[in-house]
C-alpha cells in the first residue's frame, strides 16, 4: 500500500524540493528592510541572503499576518490561502540567495485564488526586475516635503 502524502498533488519547486521557510524573528526582521511591493491582498518583501557557505541554499519564505487583520481563525485561515498560492503559483521568479516575506491583508481572504496567485506571480516579477535594474522600489524613497535633502 502506498504511504499518503498530503503534498502529492502539490507541484515541486523549480530544484526539486520545497521551498525554505523564515523561522527567526532576526530574519524577517532583516527582510523588512528590503525591496518591497505592495497588492490590495498582501505586501512582498524581500532581500539577498547573506552569509558564505553557510548558507542554505534556495530562495527561502516566511508569511506574516499580524492581529490587525482578525482573530486566530481568520489569521490562520488567511496563511493557509497564501502558503497554497505559494504552490500554485510555482515556477516564481526568485533568486537562490533571497529570502522573501508575505505579509498579509485581509483582502486576502476575500480575494478569488485565482486573482491571488496572479498576484504572487507579479509580485515576484516586479522584484526581480527591479534587483536586476537596480531600481528602488517605490516604498523606500525618499518622502516628498520639508525633511527632503538637496
Amino acid at each position: 500500500m502506498e504511504p499518503h502524502s498530503p503534498d502529492k498533488d502539490a507541484r515541486p519547486a523549480p530544484e526539486g524540493e520545497a521551498f525554505g521557510r523564515l523561522k527567526r524573528r532576526a530574519e524577517f526582521q532583516r527582510v523588512a528592510r528590503g525591496r518591497r511591493k505592495a497588492s490590495d491582498a498582501f505586501t512582498l518583501q524581500s532581500a539577498r541572503r547573506e552569509g558564505g557557505d553557510e548558507a542554505p541554499a534556495g530562495a527561502r519564505f516566511g508569511i506574516t499576518v499580524t492581529r490587525k487583520v482578525g482573530n486566530a481563525v481568520v489569521r490562520n485561515r488567511i496563511r493557509r490561502r497564501l502558503r497554497e498560492a505559494l504552490r500554485a503559483a510555482r515556477p516564481l521568479e526568485t533568486g537562490a540567495d533571497r529570502d522573501y516575506v508575505l505579509v498579509a491583508r485581509r483582502e486576502a481572504l476575500a480575494r478569488s485564488f485565482a486573482a491571488l496567485v496572479e498576484d504572487l506571480r507579479g509580485a515576484f516579477r516586479a522584484i526581480e526586475m527591479s534587483e536586476r535594474d537596480g531600481r528602488r522600489p517605490a516604498a523606500q524613497t525618499t518622502p516628498k516635503g520639508r525633511n527632503r535633502r538637496p
